[in-house]
């Protein structure tokens, strides 16, 4: 498939070229089992984004044939295991075209003469493959842009990088990069329960898990009369959100209904109420990890960052479960998990009252012992939590 941008008649781009992420040094077999995820990934994005496109794994690198290219490369940077998007002019590998390729790039771009420019160039395939050097591709791309944009030569900071990659039966040529996320494609590493709330770092935690190549189920716990509508909105709001990251993994939110354990620990705690509830949140979890296949828990939680949250706490709240739980946050600073919900447009108004706020305890327990706990909690909250775990509810997104 070839043509322009119809957004930009300007814009010579026909093609996407797409860099893999943290998975170079795997071996031969399981890089291209990763490759093809990351290719059928961008096939469901593009469909998501109603982009025509057609993804192709010649070799190492994703090439993608559409007429929006730049939308493409936009969607395919924010998949997991896409460590950059670049598009490109595709030509067949002779020097005079890869030169034509350059200038038009250039004498499309909104480079000014006072920006610096680099050529970064590699000629891949047998020695054969062409009639030229790695070196003459740089030497005559870097001189049609000199001619077009009057630019000076930065080969240590340039302000704009053209990349030439040629390879034995096609040529790319690109002036712009958009940077992914890296890391795994999406269902390489097994699958994962996250307990997801409408707050800032529980969604962090779930892009970071599927980043790493987990399938984040979400489940959140809807609190009854201390959550709200509201709550439970904005949990599923930034649910839908990580879901397009990820677009073939089953990401659809499993609903607990936690009101009939939440008013008993309401009811019957004080000091160590937090702990019972955290407790009954990884139990209910733990029955949708059971019923869905998740090897592990994972929750928003940073060491310290609240009552609840010191390593003590930690430990006795961990002891619910039999299971992993996994704190992709653990050592995390909280103005750092702002700034990555803001990257990731999961960030709200942190002031939107939650029903913990109103489950909190004056003087709540910082240091508890797992006995201590068990002691205060009623009878049978874990099993009642856990018969709730079996019975949540899957929405659609």
């Amino acid at each position: 498939m070839s043509g322009t941008n119809p957004t930009d008649a300007t814009d010579p781009t026909n093609a996407v070229l797409v860099g893999h992420g943290d998975f170079g040094a795997k071996s031969s077999a399981v890089r291209a089992k990763m490759a093809e995820r990351v290719a059928a990934d961008l096939a469901a994005a593009f469909a998501a984004a109603e982009i025509d496109a057609t993804v192709e794994r010649p070799w190492s690198r994703v090439v993608v044939r559409t007429d929006q290219p730049t939308a493409a490369a936009r969607v395919a940077a924010t998949l997991p295991g896409v460590a950059f998007a670049r598009p490109a002019v595709a030509v067949t590998p002779r020097l005079d075209l890869i030169r034509d390729a350059t200038r038009r790039l250039a004498a499309a771009s909104s480079q000014t003469a006072a920006e610096s420019y680099a050529v970064d160039g590699d000629r891949i395939g047998p020695a054969d493959a062409h009639e030229f050097s790695t070196r003459d591709l740089k030497i005559e791309a870097g001189r049609v842009v000199g001619e077009e944009t009057g630019s000076p030569v930065d080969l240590d900071d340039p302000d704009r990088t053209y990349r030439i990659e040629a390879r034995e039966t096609e040529a790319f040529v690109s002036a712009r990069r958009f940077d992914g996320p890296g890391g795994l494609p999406v269902g390489t590493q097994g699958r994962a329960v996250v307990l997801v709330s409408g707050g800032l770092d529980s969604p962090v935690a779930m892009w970071r898990l599927l980043r790493r190549g987990v399938v984040a189920i979400p489940v959140y716990v809807d609190l009854g009369d201390y959550g709200g509508s509201d709550h439970r909105a904005r949990a599923l709001e930034v649910i839908e959100r990580l879901a397009a990251r990820a677009p073939r993994a089953d990401t659809r939110p499993r609903i607990v209904d936690g009101g009939p354990f939440v008013e008993r620990v309401v009811e019957t705690t004080d000091n160590t109420r937090m702990l019972s509830l955290r407790r009954a949140m990884l139990a209910a979890a733990e029955a949708v990890a059971e019923r869905d296949d998740a090897h592990s828990i994972a929750t928003g939680e940073a060491l310290g960052q609240k009552s609840s949250q010191t390593g003590a706490n930690l430990a006795a709240t961990d002891a619910a479960v039999s299971i992993p739980v996994h704190r992709p946050l653990l050592t995390v600073d909280k103005p750092d998990i702002v700034a990555e919900a803001q990257d990731l447009g999961t960030y709200t108004d942190a002031t939107l009252p939650v029903g913990c706020d109103r489950i909190a305890p004056s003087h709540p327990e910082t240091n508890a012992t797992r006995s201590d706990v068990v002691a205060a909690e009623p009878d049978g909250l874990l099993d009642i939590a856990r018969e709730a775990g079996r019975n949540a509810e899957i929405v659609p997104l």
